[in-house]
């Protein structure tokens, strides 16, 4: 090795080192504004949260005022939001990995799915309120802010799918259809359920992003002030972040400690539904050993 080498490998040596140290320093600062924030919303939400704060309804009154609505407004969304977008999203990565012929259109339609996952999200919120509130007449209800929501995160769960059932090695494959078992056979009782535990993970990266949207269901039009539960899809509606939006927007301090009550309420409810997608991505890797 030259002299002339040697120099630039040291140099590309230091450059690299430099870089993993920047590197760090954004994660590690990152880390560290996360425990601040967060330490801040507990630290201010923590006296207001209570069985009262979550089993009342919003009112002008800081003392009386809680997040009942809000939140069985967002269970009614994420529910709907699962159910309709979970089977579509596997059963198109199904078909588009296993079964779609591979040639330019099939290639237009892999590079529009990924394309879709980085749009903003009031955009889709625009196209919910042209296709599902007016269009179809579902009104400004839960069925349209599901089905809003099913559109923003089904290029998530897609890609996320089509990964997952790529990674199986094309030899599971081959042993099942050699053992005389049809394509659909080999995809349904070999291949879905082998990558299962890499497509519940797109699952929860779609879910924990559904959760906390707030610019698509504002522009279909949930309410800001909901004292009522929603008994059906067809019902109005408000959501956690939604009501936590309107209390940070008021200028009494009160109502942003109830704002920050309202985020940890978010965050356990965040927690617990991606808490039971783990335990059940678990499950299935324990059978697939």
């Amino acid at each position: 090795m030259s002299w002339n080498e040697t120099k630039q490998l040291k140099k590309r040596k230091i450059l690299g080192k430099i870089f993993s140290g920047l590197c760090t320093m954004a994660a590690f600062s990152s880390v560290v504004l996360l425990v601040v924030l967060l330490s801040k919303v507990f630290f201010d939400g923590w006296a207001y949260l209570d069985w009262q704060f979550v089993t009342s309804f919003p009112s002008r009154f800081f003392e009386k005022a809680g997040i009942q609505s809000a939140l069985m407004g967002s269970l009614w969304v994420i529910s709907l939001t699962c159910m309709i977008a979970v089977p579509i999203g596997v059963g198109a990565s199904i078909y588009l990995e296993e079964f779609a012929p591979k040639n330019r259109f099939t290639h237009l339609i892999h590079l529009n799915i990924s394309n879709l996952a980085g749009v903003p999200s009031i955009v889709y919120g625009i196209l919910g309120l042209v296709i599902f509130v007016r269009g179809f007449g579902f009104g400004r209800s839960i069925l349209s802010a599901s089905l809003t929501t099913a559109l923003l995160i089904l290029p998530i769960i897609i890609i996320a799918s089509k990964e997952a059932i790529k990674s199986i090695p094309n030899s599971t494959r081959y042993a099942a259809l050699a053992l005389g078992a049809s394509k659909w056979q080999t995809v349904r009782d070999h291949v879905i359920p082998s990558a299962l535990p890499s497509i519940m993970t797109g699952m929860i990266l779609a879910i924990s992003r559904a959760i906390g949207e707030s610019a698509p269901l504002l522009i279909i039009g949930a309410l800001g002030y909901v004292a009522f539960n929603p008994q059906g899809p067809m019902d109005a509606f408000t959501v956690l972040p939604i009501q936590i939006f309107n209390w940070a927007a008021r200028p009494q301090a009160e109502f942003h400690q109830l704002a920050a009550a309202g985020i940890i309420v978010l965050l356990v409810v965040l927690l617990l539904m991606n808490s039971i997608a783990i335990f059940i991505r678990y499950r299935y890797q324990r059978k697939l050993r």
